[in-house]
């Protein structure tokens, strides 16, 4: 097992995201729902992200082996949603509905919820090659 990320890792946990990001974010029923969605329930899908990204990272990419390697453990988490947030935002931009200027909290929002699938895809393609 790898102590450190590479670029390899970092390819596949932006190619991972970027597998479940794009067909989410064509969908009109993900944009709508980053419209309407309460405060709470936006925290509770982050939450829930973060949760499964952690679980999925413990069993699959560290084989349940986390206990003197904590730090690369969060940091693995940290670096792979903070990926998943860069590739959904470049492919809502792309399609122009991520409204950044004109109303920032509906493209937080948007982020946010879509950003939940496409990084549990890209902690699973980041496990593929783990031994």
């Amino acid at each position: 097992m790898k102590l450190s990320i590479n670029v390899e890792d970092l390819g596949q946990i932006a190619l991972g995201a970027f597998m479940l990001a794009v067909p989410v974010s064509f969908s009109e029923e993900a944009w709508r729902m980053s419209e309407t969605l309460p405060a709470l329930n936006l925290l509770l899908v982050f939450m829930l992200s973060l949760l499964f990204l952690s679980i999925y990272a413990h069993y699959s990419v560290f084989q349940g082996n986390i206990e003197n390697r904590t730090t690369v453990f969060f940091m693995r988490i940290l670096i792979a949603y903070s990926i998943t947030i860069v590739v959904v935002g470049l492919v809502l931009l792309s399609l122009n509905k991520l409204p950044m200027l004109e109303d920032p909290i509906t493209a937080f929002k948007r982020l946010i919820l879509i950003a939940m699938p496409a990084s549990m895809g890209a902690i699973v393609v980041d496990g593929f090659d783990k031994e």
